[in-house]
């Protein structure tokens, strides 16, 4: 195939795929609102039923509770999670592969979108711990992640109030670029003297949300939560993607580029209440021991 005629080619799969992109949800006020401010919420994203689904599923799956670990905040008060690399094909992996997802952050990234991981946070009530300020690639970094070219999209499963420890955002703060991170606790805390000065400088935006609402934020923003003292629960459903075309250089805890099989919307209420411990899939659970990335901020700061 001649020179010209192989970037016809390139030119119409590039064109197609932008095509594809549209499809989105998102409009074009809520993109450029995303790469202005750094984050999105998406209202509704997934109705009623859809999110009743996953909060059944999710708080009766003993397979979720039982790869559940804990961070310490740095007060003595913990955060529980449990994360996995691949989707599968329970309700966790419809959500995360379902169209209206992928697709919509595949308009932020403007590239082809794969799993990077998926995890449940679970704030029970009067229990969970806080979430100190830092950038999901402050951390990601380590992982060989070349660029900032990732997107995290948190769904709430309970609704998230500021009395519940929901997420705090500095608006426009993703323009700072990285962040040096320190460990704090189990946790990758971003430097706080420029955090305290990002937060006399950027807009704080406590990120209230209903159920079914989803929240798209860009990896350098700076995001934190307070501890859960109220007497309600806040679960969290978090999926992240990182683009096709920035695929770590090296192995890592979280995987490399890996074709994401999107599913259609419809298939969220038709998997049903298909929890891990009914799934077969190997989603590779992460464990604690395995999550370096914090550990290698201790090591580097050990070092200096």
């Amino acid at each position: 195939m001649a020179s010209h005629e192989i970037l016809k080619a390139h030119s119409r799969a590039n064109n197609n795929f932008i095509n594809d992109m549209k499809a989105g949800k998102l409009a074009p006020q809520q993109i450029a609102a995303y790469h202005e401010d750094g984050f999105i919420i998406a209202c509704s994203l997934f109705d009623e039923e859809e999110i009743d689904l996953l909060k059944r599923a999710a708080k009766e799956d003993r397979a979720l509770d039982a790869h559940a670990f804990s961070k310490d905040d740095g007060s003595g008060a913990k955060v529980r999670l449990s994360l996995w690399n691949h989707p599968g094909d329970g309700i966790y992996g419809m959500f995360a592969r379902c169209h209206k997802l992928v697709d919509s952050v595949e308009q932020l990234l403007e590239d082809e979108a794969y799993h990077y991981h998926s995890k449940m946070i679970m704030k029970d009530a009067k229990v969970g711990g806080a979430w100190a300020w830092h950038q999901d690639y402050g951390y990601w970094y380590q992982n060989g992640v070349l660029t900032p070219n990732l997107c995290s999209v948190s769904i709430a499963v309970d609704p998230a109030t500021k009395e519940n420890g929901c997420m705090q955002v500095l608006k426009g703060s993703h323009k700072m670029g990285r962040v040096d991170h320190i460990l704090a606790g189990d946790q990758a805390g971003a430097d706080m003297e420029r955090v305290n000065v990002a937060r006399q400088r950027y807009e704080l935006v406590h990120c209230v949300m209903d159920p079914g609402d989803a929240l798209f934020f860009h990896p350098n923003l700076l995001h934190a939560s307070a501890r859960n003292d109220s007497d309600h629960p806040r679960w969290a459903m978090i999926c992240c993607y990182n683009a096709k075309s920035n695929d770590p250089y090296k192995e890592a805890h979280h995987p490399r580029y890996t074709p994401l099989n999107k599913v259609s919307d419809d298939m969220i209420k038709k998997v049903g209440i298909k929890r891990f411990e009914d799934d077969k899939s190997d989603v590779a659970w992460l464990e604690d021991k395995r999550d370096a990335s914090a550990r290698s901020l201790k090591k580097e700061v050990g070092a200096g």
